[in-house]
């Protein structure tokens, strides 16, 4: 499972050594134990789909989620989003919700962020694999050691990007950052649990401004409709 074909290819230069270290080697193998004990998600072809959807080189925004939904049939392989059809989970319901206030988008009918990552938005999880039905049940096994390697490799580039970090999780990676060159745009996490202080916050008009300042292709952060709850 450490073969470099495992990567998508605009990734390849900045993330191969990463896959040469013990760590990594040590964390495939408890993963594929962990697969052969029970159900993991997401599936092992979508485990790095984020990287998949959103090549290196045009990253403008990066948002860090935590771990990838644990429930059967939801998690796809990029943060706060879930497959066609799926429930849309609480934090994305506050996501929507926010978007809707702040630049008065439709709430779309469902969960799935691909439009995003398609247009140049990083969905990344700091780990990109769960047990079925335990968040955070592969947290601390060598994952953070990858994505933060992903955080650095394009806090590194000449090209600027607008990184998001909502919730105090993610905002431990801020010492990856260089914030004179990059924007950070921070806040309380969408979670129910801290929804209070996410909504008003108007991160989507942040984004915005900031990646009009860097010189980018503005983001539609329109979801179309599928047309089933």
């Amino acid at each position: 499972m450490t073969d470099i074909a495992m990567l998508p290819e605009s990734w390849r230069p900045v993330l191969a050594d990463e896959l040469n270290q013990p760590y990594f080697k040590e964390l495939t193998e408890f993963v594929e134990e962990e697969r052969a004990n029970g159900p993991v998600y997401p599936p092992r072809e979508e485990v790095f789909a984020a990287l998949d959807a959103t090549p290196f080189d045009k990253v403008k925004v990066f948002v860090l989620g935590q771990d990838p939904y644990h429930g059967e049939g939801q998690g796809h392989g990029l943060c706060f989003s879930v497959r066609p059809g799926v429930r849309v989970p609480p934090s994305l319901r506050n996501i929507y919700k926010e978007m809707h206030s702040d630049l008065g988008l439709p709430v779309p009918d469902n969960g799935y962020l691909m439009p995003w990552a398609k247009q140049g938005v990083l969905l990344l999880n700091a780990v990109l694999t769960v047990r079925a039905g335990e968040a955070n049940s592969h947290k601390g096994r060598g994952w953070e050691l990858f994505t933060d390697a992903v955080i650095r490799a394009v806090a590194d580039r000449p090209d600027p990007a607008v990184f998001v970090l909502w919730g105090a999780y993610a905002q431990k990676k801020l010492k990856l950052i260089d914030e004179s060159r990059h924007v950070v745009v921070k806040g309380a996490h969408p979670s129910p649990l801290s929804a209070k202080k996410f909504l008003g916050s108007r991160p989507f008009t942040q984004i915005d401004e900031a990646v009009a300042a860097q010189g980018h292709e503005p983001i539609d952060w329109t979801i179309p409709d599928l047309g089933r709850a």
